[in-house]
């Protein structure tokens, strides 16, 4: 074992901790933050960053738009390679949507200003919304 990885077997390790150690986000910062935000829960139940989570545990993470749903199968303390972390959980993640159908945003070109009413509803009918032009109103 190279002397920079601390991979263990028992105990426990804060959920901040372990979520940035198995490379589920990129930053210590931004698993706490996801934490403080309601977006992880262990065992179903919403977790605070200093939550302990144990093997077993089953962490729900929503991070970058997609859910994650992983088993704790190993405990680490500090960061380590992706090969590592890889065996730290069980993903039980549903997959990832195909990237046509992910949100697209509707690109106007640069310049051509403002757009008018019809250029609205003509965008409003492409994206399936309801015409904002309602008949009792007058």
């Amino acid at each position: 074992m190279v002397s920079g990885e601390a991979p263990q077997t028992a105990g426990s390790v804060r959920v901040d901790v372990w979520i940035w150690s198995v490379r589920l986000t990129k930053t210590r910062a931004q698993a706490a933050a996801a934490c403080r935000a309601g977006h992880v829960k262990v065992a179903g139940e919403r977790a605070k960053p200093a939550q302990a989570v144990r093997v077993g545990d089953e962490v729900r993470l929503r991070h970058e738009g997609r859910d994650r749903v992983v088993v704790v199968s190993r405990i680490v303390k500090k960061r380590v390679g992706a090969p590592v972390a890889a065996e730290c959980f069980v993903d039980n993640s549903p997959p990832p949507p195909p990237r046509e159908l992910a949100l697209q945003v509707p690109v106007r070109d640069r310049g051509a200003g403002r757009p008018t009413k019809r250029d609205r509803r003509e965008m409003e009918r492409l994206q399936g919304l309801p015409d904002r032009a309602d008949p009792d109103r007058r």
